[in-house]
C-alpha cells in the first residue's frame, strides 16, 4: 500500500531555506516505489520559492499563500497546516530541526496522534523499514529508531543530508485555499530582527567561532573578516556571550545552536562539555588556542597552538590567496 510523505517547507527573508531541500531528500530516501511526496509551503509572496521547491522532485508542492502567514506565528501555521492535513493525511511529516519545525513539530504530533523522532542526521531504508539516526547525550553517542507503523512525525538536523538537486521533470504547483482562523488570540505587528550574519548559522558550511579568547567585542572582527573569505558564518562560546562580546543569537552549545558545518574553525575556545555538544559532529574541526592542553585539541582534526590574533589573520591572508 502507499504512502504520502509531507515536507513543511520553510522560507526566511523570501528565500526558500537549504533544510527544506534536505528534508525532500529525505522524503526520497525513505520513500518506497508508489509512494507520493507533497511539499507544504507557508507564507506570503511564495512564487519563487515554491518554484524552486517544484524543481526539485516530482510530486506536488502545495502551497498556502495569504498575509496572515508574512510572519512566523505558531496560531496561524497550525491552524493553516491542520486544514492542509485534514486534506491530504500524511503516513510520514518532516520537517527542518529549525526554531519553526522545533515548534510546530510535536503540534502536528498531536493532532495526528503520531510518534515524533527529533534532530535526525541519518535516514536509511532497510528492507521497508526506515531508519532514523539521532545523536543522544550532547552527541556522545548515536541511538537508532524507528517508527511503529511507519507514520508519525520527523525533525531533520540542518547540514546533515545532502539537499535534493533538480529533478527529470518538476513538481506540479497548486494552490490551496486556506480559511484564516476567526479566534486568533495573538496578531504580529511588526518584527524586528537582530542581524547575526549574511548567513544562517545553522545552514553555513563554514562556521568560525570565538570564544573569551577574543577579549572583546572588537576581537571578533579577525573572526568576521575569516568568514567573508571563507563565505562561512561567525558562532560563539557561551563564554564569549556571557562576557557581553556578542549578542547571544550567536552562541553555539548544549544552550545555543547546533553546527554541522564542513568547516569549524575554534578561535580561543578551551572546549569545555557544553559547547563541543553543539559542534562536535562538524565535519572538519581546526582549533587555535595558546594553550596546548586545550581540551578543543581533543576533538580537533587540526590544531594551531598559538595567538588567534596572528594566526587568523595570516589565515585570512592565505585563504585570499588560494581563493583568488
Amino acid at each position: 500500500m502507499s504512502k504520502t510523505f509531507m515536507v513543511v517547507a520553510e522560507t526566511r527573508d523570501g528565500k526558500l531555506r537549504q533544510v527544506s531541500l534536505e528534508a525532500l531528500q529525505a522524503a526520497e530516501l525513505a520513500k518506497e516505489d508508489g509512494d507520493q511526496v507533497t511539499a507544504v509551503l507557508l507564507g506570503y509572496e511564495l512564487e519563487g520559492p515554491a518554484e524552486e521547491l517544484a524543481r526539485c522532485f516530482q510530486g506536488r508542492v502545495l502551497v498556502v499563500d495569504h498575509p496572515d502567514l508574512k510572519s512566523y506565528l505558531a496560531e496561524t501555521y497550525i491552524s493553516a497546516l491542520s486544514q492542509v492535513l485534514s486534506s491530504i493525511t500524511p503516513d510520514l511529516v518532516l520537517f527542518g530541526h529549525t526554531t519553526v519545525g522545533r515548534d510546530l513539530a510535536p503540534q502536528v504530533a498531536s493532532r495526528l496522534q503520531a510518534g515524533q523522532i527529533s534532530d535526525v542526521t541519518a535516514i536509511e531504508n532497510s528492507g521497508g523499514d526506515i531508519i532514523y539516526t539521532r545523536p543522544v547525550y550532547a552527541g556522545k553517542a548515536f541511538e537508532k529508531k524507528r517508527l511503529i507503523g511507519g507514520s508519525g512525525i520527523i525533525t531533520l538536523r540542518p547540514n546533515n543530508i545532502t539537499p535534493a538537486g533538480p529533478a527529470s521533470s518538476p513538481a506540479e504547483i497548486a494552490a490551496f485555499d486556506y480559511t484564516p482562523a476567526s479566534s486568533l488570540r495573538s496578531v504580529i505587528k511588526d518584527v524586528v530582527r537582530k542581524a547575526t550574519g549574511k548567513i544562517d548559522l545553522t545552514e553555513a558550511k563554514v562556521v568560525i567561532s570565538g570564544g573569551r579568547g577574543v577579549k572583546s567585542a572588537e576581537g571578533f572582527k579577525p573572526l568576521e573578516d575569516l568568514a567573508e573569505v571563507l563565505h562561512g558564518a561567525v558562532g560563539a562560546s557561551r563564554g564569549a556571550c556571557d562576557a557581553g562580546y556578542c549578542d547571544y543569537a550567536l552562541q553555539i552549545g548544549q544552550t545555543g545552536k547546533v553546527v554541522t558545518p564542513e568547516i569549524y574553525i575554534a578561535c580561543g575556545i578551551s572546549g569545555a562539555i557544553q559547547h563541543l555538544a553543539g559542534m562536535s559532529q562538524s565535519r572538519v574541526i581546526i582549533a587555535i588556542n595558546k594553550d596546548p592542553e586545550a581540551p578543543i585539541f581533543k576533538v580537533a582534526d587540526y590544531g594551531i597552538v598559538g595567538d588567534l590574533f596572528e594566526v587568523v589573520p595570516l589565515l585570512t591572508q592565505e585563504f585570499k590567496q588560494a581563493l583568488a
